[in-house]
C-alpha cells in the first residue's frame, strides 16, 4: 500500500514539474517585468488557475476542513463571501490597478501618495509574509501530508517533531526552487496544472466520504445520512459562539475578504501580468464562480470527518488528513497527495514571488541601489528570497500546537490587511488626502490591532466585542481619520490617476452581467442552506 501511494505520488508530482518546465523555460527570467510580471502576457484561464491555486493552500484544504470539524458550514463564509470581493476586484480594483502599470500594490501608494508610504507599506507586507503567511503555508503543508501519507509508517521516523522539520524543509526547498528559478509564469502555468487535479481530487475525496458514511449504498444516501445525524453541522447561519458568526458577515470578515482579494501582493500580483484588462476580468470572475464550487471541498469533507471520526478524539486540524487517508484507494491517495504539494507548493512559491517582488522593486531599487540593472535586481531578489525562504523553514515547526489554524492565520492577518486597504480604498477614492494620513493610518492600525489582540489590559476588549466587528471599528476610524486629514490639511493639488499606457483598458462586455449573477448565487446558497 505504502509504495503504491509513493509511486503515485512522486509519478504525478515529476509530470507536473516536467509540462511546467517544458512551457516556461524558453521565458524571459532575466527583466524586471518577465521574471516578477510573466512580461504582461497572462490570459484568463492561466490568472484563474493561478488565482485559485494561490489561494487553495493546506492551511485553507487543512485549516477551513478543521474548522468546519468544529463548526460546521458556517465557516463557508470565507469561500463564499469572497466571491462578492472578486466581483470588487474585476469591476473597480483591477482597472484601476492596471491603469497604474504597477508591479507591486506599493507602488501605487507611492503613486498616489508618496516613496515613504510606498517604504512603510513594503516593510509591512514583508514582515506579514516572512513572519505570518510563508511559515503557515508549510506547517500545514507538513500536517496535512503526514496525515494524508502516513509518513510516519513510509518513512520510519518515530519523532513527530523530526518528521515535521524534515517535511518543511523538503516543501519549502521544492518550493523555492520553482518560485526563484523560474519566476511568475512558471508559478502560474504549475498553479494551473495543480488546479485541476486539486479541484478533480477534491470532489473525489467527497464522493469517497460520503459513500463511506452510507456503508457504500451511494453518495445520496450518504448526504441524507449526513443531514439526519448533524443537521445543525450544515445550517450557514453561524451562531455567536462560532467562529464566524453571521453578523460578522458584514463588518470583518468581509473587509478581510475585500483586502484578501484585492489588495494583497501575494494573491493579486497574477492580474497585474494580465495580458489586458478583459482577460484580467474574466480571470478574476471565473475565479469567482470556482469559489462558489469552494464548501464542497473546502467545508463538507470537515463536516464528513466530524461524522465518521467525532468520537475517536482526534484534533481539528488533523481530521482532513484522517479523512483523506482512510477513505481513499491507495493510489488515490498518492495523486491527491501530489495535488496538495502541488497546492503547498502553489501557495508558498507565490507568497516567496510576491515577496521577492516587494523586496527588489520597493527595497532594493528605489532604497539601496537606485540604478541597479535588471539583471542585478533581478538577482537581489533571489538572493533575497532564498534567505527569506530559510526564515520561514525555520519558524515553521514552532508553529505546532495552534488550536484553530485557520482562526490563527486570520487573527494574524487582520493586523496588516485592515490598515493597508483602508489606506488604498480612500487613495482610489479620494484626490486631497494627503500622505501623512496614509502613514498615520498603516502605522496606527498595526499598533492599535496589535495591542488589541496581544497586549494585557488591552486585550480585555475583545471580551465585550467580537474580533471581527473590532477590526471593522478599525478600518472605519482609520478611513474617518484620513478624510478628516483631507478636509483640514489636504493636498495642495488635486491627484489625478493618470495612466501608464502599459495595458489596453478596454473592458470585457460580459464583466457587469456575470458579477450580477454572482452575487444572486451568493445570496441563493446562504438562503438554501440557513437553518
Amino acid at each position: 500500500m505504502h509504495t503504491l501511494t509513493l509511486l503515485s505520488f512522486l509519478f504525478f508530482t515529476g509530470l507536473v514539474a516536467l509540462i511546467t518546465w517544458f512551457i516556461t523555460h524558453r521565458d524571459d527570467h532575466r527583466s524586471t517585468s518577465g521574471y516578477f510580471l510573466a512580461g504582461r502576457s497572462l490570459t484568463f484561464p492561466l490568472i484563474a488557475g493561478s488565482l485559485l491555486m494561490t489561494n487553495l493552500s493546506t492551511e485553507q484544504m487543512v485549516g477551513l476542513n478543521g474548522a468546519a470539524f468544529t463548526d460546521g458550514l458556517s465557516v463557508m463564509a470565507w469561500e463564499v463571501v469572497a466571491v462578492i470581493a472578486l466581483v470588487a476586484l474585476a469591476l473597480f480594483f483591477l482597472p484601476r490597478f492596471l491603469r497604474s502599470g504597477i508591479a507591486t500594490v506599493p507602488q501605487l501608494l507611492r503613486i498616489r501618495f508618496d516613496g515613504t508610504t510606498q517604504l512603510i507599506c513594503n516593510i509591512i507586507f514583508l514582515i506579514a509574509y516572512a513572519v505570518i503567511l510563508l511559515p503557515i503555508i508549510l506547517y500545514s503543508g507538513a500536517v496535512g501530508l503526514e496525515g494524508m501519507l502516513d509518513l510516519q509508517g513510509l518513512t520510519g521516523i518515530e519523532s513527530s517533531t523530526v518528521l515535521l522539520w524534515s517535511t518543511v524543509w523538503i516543501v519549502g526547498i521544492i518550493g523555492s526552487i520553482y518560485a526563484l528559478f523560474g519566476g511568475l509564469r512558471t508559478v502560474a502555468v504549475s498553479d494551473t496544472l495543480n488546479g485541476v487535479g486539486l479541484l478533480i481530487g477534491g470532489f473525489v475525496i467527497v464522493y469517497f466520504g460520503l459513500q463511506a458514511i452510507s456503508d457504500g449504498s451511494g453518495v445520496l444516501a450518504g448526504w441524507e445520512t449526513l443531514k439526519q445525524s448533524n443537521p445543525e453541522k450544515l445550517n450557514s447561519i453561524g451562531g455567536d459562539d462560532q467562529q464566524v458568526p453571521f453578523a460578522t458577515l458584514f463588518t470583518g470578515v468581509f473587509l478581510i475578504n475585500l483586502f484578501y482579494w484585492t489588495t494583497n501582493q501575494q494573491i493579486i500580483q497574477r492580474t497585474f501580468a494580465a495580458k489586458n484588462l478583459a482577460e484580467g476580468q474574466k480571470g478574476v470572475l471565473l475565479t469567482g464562480l470556482f469559489k462558489l464550487l469552494g464548501p464542497l471541498y473546502l467545508v463538507v469533507p470537515g463536516i464528513i470527518a466530524y461524522q465518521l471520526y467525532a468520537d475517536e478524539g482526534i484534533r481539528a486540524d488533523e481530521a482532513y488528513g484522517h479523512l483523506v487517508f482512510n477513505v481513499l484507494p491507495p493510489y488515490l491517495t498518492g495523486f491527491f497527495a501530489a495535488v496538495m504539494v502541488g497546492a503547498i507548493l502553489s501557495s508558498f512559491n507565490s507568497a516567496l514571488n510576491s515577496t521577492t517582488t516587494l523586496f527588489s522593486l520597493g527595497l532594493y531599487k528605489e532604497v539601496f541601489n537606485k540604478t541597479a540593472s535588471e539583471e542585478q535586481v533581478v538577482r537581489a531578489g533571489k538572493i533575497f528570497g532564498w534567505t527569506l525562504a530559510v526564515a520561514s523553514m525555520t519558524i515553521a515547526p514552532l508553529l505546532a500546537g495552534q488550536e484553530s489554524l485557520f482562526g490563527y492565520l486570520q487573527k494574524m492577518n487582520a493586523m496588516y490587511f485592515i490598515p493597508i486597504l483602508a489606506v488604498v480604498l480612500v487613495g482610489l477614492l479620494t484626490k486631497r488626502v494627503p500622505a501623512i494620513a496614509a502613514k498615520i493610518a498603516l502605522v496606527a492600525g498595526c499598533a492599535i490591532i496589535g495591542l488589541v489582540y496581544f497586549v494585557p489590559p488591552f486585550t480585555r476588549f475583545l471580551d465585550i466585542i467580537n474580533d471581527f466587528h473590532f477590526v471593522a471599528l478599525v478600518f472605519l476610524g482609520l478611513v474617518i481619520m484620513m478624510l478628516l486629514f483631507g478636509k483640514l490639511r489636504p493636498r495642495q493639488t488635486a491627484w489625478v490617476h493618470e495612466d501608464s499606457g502599459q495595458v489596453d483598458l478596454t473592458p470585457w462586455k460580459g464583466a457587469i452581467p456575470a458579477g450580477i449573477v454572482l452575487v444572486v448565487l451568493v445570496i441563493a446558497i446562504y438562503a438554501a442552506f440557513a437553518g
